[in-house]
């Protein structure tokens, strides 16, 4: 079994910064990939940032503004999160593909942060 342990929400004034962590424990023989989603009130999930071998991958929302990065030796991943919008509130989720074994692999979620941009 894996688990995903987000930390890092909270609230922030409009244009301030927060940095999200998620760490990835249990069964794991490769993580293929980790990311950010993002659920606001009455609206769809939807991605924020990914990252896997190559390029990240941003939500045309956040590009330029949020980063994310992984820490590989602590099966980590980070979001640092600049100039948020109030649009930026919403609960964020980590997400990881992650293979237990050479034929096992599966996506896993984390419980969720909440990140409100309020003054």
């Amino acid at each position: 079994q894996v688990q995903l342990v987000e930390s890092g929400g909270g609230l922030v004034q409009p244009g301030g910064s927060l940095r999200l962590s998620c760490a990835a424990s249990g069964s794991i023989f490769r993580i293929n990939a980790m990311g950010w989603y993002r659920q606001a009130p009455g609206k769809q999930r939807e991605l924020v940032a990914t990252t896997t071998s190559s390029s990240p991958n941003y939500g045309d929302s956040v590009k330029g503004r949020f980063t994310i990065s992984r820490d590989n030796g602590k099966n980590t991943v980070y979001l640092q999160m600049n100039s948020l919008k109030p649009e930026d509130t919403a609960v964020y989720y980590c997400n990881a593909d992650i293979s237990s074994s050479t034929a096992l692999r599966r996506s896993y979620w984390g419980q969720g942060t909440q990140v409100t941009v309020s003054s």
